[in-house]
C-alpha cells in the first residue's frame, strides 16, 4: 500500500479510506503527505483510529459511519452486501462528498469490489484513483474504471 501511495502523492491531494478500521492505511497517508480521511461504521474503530493518530502526531480525521452516500442505488443491480453494514453516510460528517477526494482506498470483501467500482463511477470524481487491495493479487489501481498496468 504504501508504494501504492507513494507513487500517487501530490500537494494538497485527499485520500478517503473506506472502511477506516483502526486507522492505520489513513494515518500512513496522512504522513506521506495526503489530507487523510478514514470512514468506519463501528464507532470503537474509530475511537482507536483517533488515538492511534494522536499517538503518531497524524492529523488524519476519522468519522463513524458508512462509505455508501445518502440515497445509494447500485446501478444494473442489487445493493445488498453481506459485509457493508448500514449506518448513516460519513460523508455527512466529513462535509465532503465522494468526488472531493483525488485518491480512495478500500479493502473488498466478498463480492464488494464491484460495489466499489459502482460507487467511484456514480459519485466519483472521473479523474479520481481508485485503490483496492486483492487478497490474492495485492493493490490494485483504477482510474476511470480502469485498471493502470503497474498495479502490483
Amino acid at each position: 500500500m504504501r508504494s501504492a501511495l507513494w507513487a500517487h502523492r501530490a500537494p494538497g491531494a485527499r485520500f478517503l479510506e473506506w472502511g477506516s478500521a483502526s486507522g492505520v492505511i489513513t494515518i500512513m497517508a496522512d504522513i506521506m503527505g495526503f489530507d487523510a480521511y478514514g470512514i468506519e461504521l463501528d464507532a470503537s474503530l474509530v475511537t482507536t483510529a483517533r488515538a492511534l493518530a494522536g499517538r503518531f502526531d497524524s492529523q488524519a480525521t476519522f468519522v463513524t459511519g458508512s462509505f455508501l452516500p445518502t440515497g445509494y442505488k447500485r446501478l444494473g443491480g442489487d445493493d445488498a452486501s453481506d459485509t457493508i453494514g448500514d449506518g448513516p453516510s460519513g460523508y455527512l460528517q466529513l462535509g465532503r462528498a465522494l468526488d472531493d477526494f483525488d485518491v480512495v482506498f478500500g479493502y473488498p470483501w466478498d463480492d464488494d469490489a464491484p460495489l466499489m467500482h459502482d460507487l467511484m463511477r456514480q459519485y466519483g470524481r472521473r479523474n479520481a484513483l481508485l485503490l483496492l487491495n486483492d487478497t490474492e493479487r495485492g493493490v490494485r489501481a483504477y482510474r476511470g474504471g480502469r485498471e493502470l498496468a503497474y498495479s502490483q
